[in-house]
C-alpha cells in the first residue's frame, strides 16, 4: 500500500544588448571586463543534414557549414567574413538513417553582398535561409548614482548567481549569501556523506555553490525562448564549461565540470565589487508596520550570534529544498500559495540499451555518445507519468539535506560514459492531492515520503530498491538482476509503495508497460527503481506579481526554483537576471 494521502511567469526585457567576450581567463578565472559589441548582420541556414562520419566534432561541422553556404549564398571562400555553428541536433526518427542536423550564421564581408546571395537564393533552398541581426543581450551597464547600501542575494544557486552577478554588472555591489560551502569545500563534505554516512545538513546535494544542478548533470535544456539564454550559455563557456552547450541541442556541462564553473562566476561578482559570503544561513527577516522589508538576520555557525543586515532589496533565491525559509515566510505572513509538483523514483536501465533503442545499428558511434530519452504515457486515470532529469551514463545520487530523510537525484559527469541510464520517473502532486489548503503540505509530504524512504531503506541511508518486474507484480525484491544498482550508499531490496502515496504507485504500475511501448526494453522485469525522487520542484510558490515583486512584501523579489518560478538550470538563471532587473529598476 502507498503512503497515505488525504485529500506566473513575470517577463521582463533584458536591459541592454551586446555580446560577453573575455570575461574570464583560460583558468576559469575572471581577468577581463564584459565588453559592449555592435548589433550584426548575419544569414542563417538552417536544416543542413550532415552523416554522423563528416559532423563529428565543431572543426569538422564548420567544413559542411562552409560548402553548404556557398553552395546555397553562391560565394566565394573570400567573401565569407565568418562562420558559426548555431545548433547542432541528432535526428533518430529513421534508425536505418540517424544523422545530424545543422544550423549555421554566416557574415560575408559586406552588407551588400548578404542582400545580394539572398535575394539570389534558389527557390528550394528559401524556406530554410533569412537574414536575421545577431542582437545579443547584455548584462545591465552600470547605474549612475548607485546607492551604499548593498542589495542582499539569498542563494548561491543557478538563481541567485546570475542575480547578483547582473547586479554586480550594475556596479551595485550585491551581498550574496549562501548557507552552504564553497563548491570544492561542498565536494568535501558530500564525500564524507558518501564515506562515514555523516550528513551536513547545511552543506550537501542541495546546498552549497552552485545549487542543487551542481551536482545534478548540468543539463541546460529549456523548453522556453528567452533572449537571456545565449547570454548564459556565453557566460558558462567564458567561466569554463565546454563550448559545444553553445549549440548543442542538449547541452550539459557535467558534474565533474560545474565546480569549477561557479567558482569563477562566484569569482566574477567579487571582482565588480559583490561580496560573497559562505556558511552564512538566513534565520530572520525584518519587516516594517508597512509590511516592508528593512533588513535580514543572518546566522554564520549553529552557536553564534544572530548578525543584522540591513536592506530595503531583498532577492530570495533558496532553492526547492529549503523548507526552513518556507516556514519563515509563513510566520511572516508573506504571501505562499500550494503549487503542482511532481514525486517517483529514479529508474535505471543499462545505457547501452538505451543507446541501441534510440539509435538502432548507429549506436555506440563515437560521434552520437550516451543516448538521452524524454518520455511521458498519459493514462486512463486522467493523469500522466513522465521522465525528468535523464542522465545517461550516469549514477543515482543521495540527494538528503535532512536527517533521517531520505531522497535521491541523478547525476552524469561530462564524459556520460558510466554503464546505467537513469531518470526520474514521476507523477504530478496537486494542491487537490492534498489533505488541506495550507501552503506548506506539499513539503509535509515530501517529508512523509522520505521519511518512510529512510525507514524502508533501514534506517542508515540506504536507499530502497525494486525491480520494475516485482514492482509491477507487487511483490517485494530480494536481490538485483542485472542491473546493478548505482546508488553509492548502497540499496535496500524491498517494496517502495510504502514510501509514496497511493495515487503515485498505481499510475507508476499503469505507465511502466506503456512507456515500455515507447521506448523497448523500458519495462524489462530487472531495471532498477530507487526511491525516492522528491526534489524534482518545489510544492510552494511565494506568490509575485508581473515586476517579480511578492505581493505582500515590498522590497522583497522571491526568485527561482523555490519560489515556484523556474524548472531547471537555464530557467533558473533567467529568473536570476529577471529579478535582479526588478530591482535595479526600482533604484
Amino acid at each position: 500500500m502507498g503512503l497515505a494521502l488525504g485529500h506566473s511567469r513575470c517577463k521582463q526585457p533584458v536591459a541592454a544588448q551586446s555580446i560577453i567576450k573575455n570575461a574570464f581567463g583560460p583558468s576559469g578565472i575572471p581577468d577581463g571586463l564584459f565588453l559592449a559589441s555592435k548589433e550584426t548582420s548575419m544569414i542563417e541556414i538552417t536544416q543542413v543534414n550532415a552523416s554522423l562520419d563528416e559532423a563529428g566534432d565543431e572543426n569538422a561541422c564548420l567544413i559542411v557549414g562552409k560548402r553548404v553556404a556557398k553552395r546555397i549564398l553562391r560565394c566565394k571562400d573570400s567573401e565569407i567574413e565568418s562562420i558559426e555553428l548555431h545548433r547542432k541536433s541528432i535526428d533518430a526518427r529513421k534508425k536505418r538513417d540517424v544523422h545530424f542536423i545543422l544550423s549555421f550564421r554566416v557574415e560575408l564581408t559586406s552588407p551588400h553582398l548578404e542582400r545580394e546571395a539572398v535575394d539570389s537564393i534558389a527557390e528550394r533552398d528559401r524556406s530554410r535561409v533569412r537574414a536575421i541581426e545577431d542582437d545579443k543581450p547584455s548584462f545591465p551597464s552600470p547605474v549612475s548614482d548607485a546607492p551604499q547600501e548593498r542589495p542582499v542575494v539569498v542563494g548561491a544557486g543557478c538563481t541567485g548567481l546570475f542575480a547578483a552577478l547582473t547586479l554586480a554588472e550594475a556596479g551595485l555591489k550585491p551581498l550574496l549569501i549562501e548557507r552552504g560551502d564553497p563548491a570544492f569545500r561542498r565536494s568535501q563534505a558530500i564525500d564524507l556523506f558518501l564515506k562515514e554516512r555523516i550528513l551536513d545538513p547545511e552543506s550537501n546535494i542541495q546546498f552549497g555553490l552552485g545549487g542543487a544542478g551542481t551536482f545534478s548533470d548540468g543539463k541546460l535544456n529549456t523548453g522556453t525562448k528567452n533572449p537571456a539564454h545565449r547570454l548564459i550559455l556565453e557566460t558558462f563557456v567564458e567561466a569554463g564549461a565546454p563550448r559545444d552547450i553553445l549549440w548543442d541541442a542538449k547541452p550539459h556541462i557535467g558534474s565533474d565540470i560545474l565546480p569549477k564553473v561557479v567558482t569563477a562566476i562566484s569569482q566574477r561578482i567579487e571582482q565588480l565589487g559583490g561580496v560573497v559570503r559562505y556558511r552564512t544561513k538566513l534565520v530572520d527577516i525584518r519587516i516594517d508596520a508597512s509590511g516592508a522589508i528593512t533588513g535580514i538576520d543572518v546566522q554564520s555557525s549553529q552557536d553564534a550570534a544572530y548578525e543584522p543586515i540591513e536592506t530595503k532589496h531583498l532577492i530570495l533565491a533558496c532553492g526547492h529544498s529549503a523548507r526552513d525559509i518556507f516556514e519563515l515566510l509563513k510566520d511572516h505572513n508573506v504571501a505562499l500559495a500550494q503549487k503542482t509538483f511532481a514525486m517517483g523514483v529514479r529508474i535505471e536501465h543499462p545505457q547501452r540499451d538505451i543507446d541501441r533503442a534510440q539509435y538502432g545499428a548507429s549506436a555506440g558511434h563515437p560521434a552520437l555518445g550516451a543516448a538521452p530519452y524524454k518520455l511521458v504515457a498519459h493514462l486512463p486515470n486522467g493523469r500522466s507519468v513522465f521522465s525528468f532529469c535523464m542522465c545517461p551514463g550516469g549514477q543515482v545520487v543521495a540527494a538528503s539535506s535532512e536527517p533521517c530523510h531520505l531522497c535521491v537525484n541523478g547525476a552524469s559527469l561530462n564524459a556520460r560514459d558510466g554503464r546505467n541510464a537513469n531518470a526520474a520517473l514521476l507523477v504530478n502532486v496537486t494542491p487537490e492531492d492534498l489533505p488541506n489548503d495550507d501552503p506548506l503540505a506539499g513539503i509535509e509530504l515530501q517529508r512523509a515520503c522520505e521519511a518512510a524512504a529512510y525507514r524502508l531503506g533501514g534506517s542508515n541511508w540506504n536507499a530502497p530498491a525494486q525491480l520494475v518486474g516485482d514492482f509491477l507484480a507487487g511483490r517485494a525484491s530480494k536481490a538485483p538482476g542485472k542491473v546493478k544498482p548505482t546508488y553509492p550508499l548502497g540499496v535496500t531490496w524491498t517494496a517502495i509503495d510504502e514510501a509514496l502515496p497511493q495515487h503515485i504507485v498505481d499510475s507508476l504500475r499503469l505507465g511502466l508497460p506503456l512507456l515500455g511501448k515507447k521506448l523497448r526494453g523500458y519495462d524489462r522485469p530487472d531495471a532498477v527503481l530507487t526511491g525516492v525522487e522528491t526534489r524534482s520542484s518545489s510544492p510552494v510558490t511565494v506568490t509575485r506579481d508581473r515586476t517579480c515583486h511578492a505581493v505582500s512584501t515590498p522590497g522583497l523579489y522571491p526568485c527561482g526554483e523555490g519560489a515556484g518560478y523556474a524548472g531547471g538550470i537555464m530557467s533558473a538563471a533567467t529568473d536570476g537576471i529577471r529579478c535582479a532587473e526588478a530591482l535595479i529598476a526600482d533604484l
